[in-house]
């Protein structure tokens, strides 16, 4: 048996906010700094 209950997708952003930077206490700018990209770059990825 199949079912074809469809869930809304999550946003990456969403993700990286609550399964990521908010457990672990790092915010976005610390996190940028460690992969090296500019900081609007994960500040783009949470908001868009």
């Amino acid at each position: 048996m199949t079912t074809d209950i469809a869930t809304a997708p999550i946003h990456p952003g969403e993700v990286l906010m609550d399964e990521y930077l908010e457990p672990l206490g790092i915010t976005q700018n610390r996190l940028a700094i460690a992969i090296g990209v500019p900081p609007r770059r994960i500040n783009e990825i949470v908001h868009s």
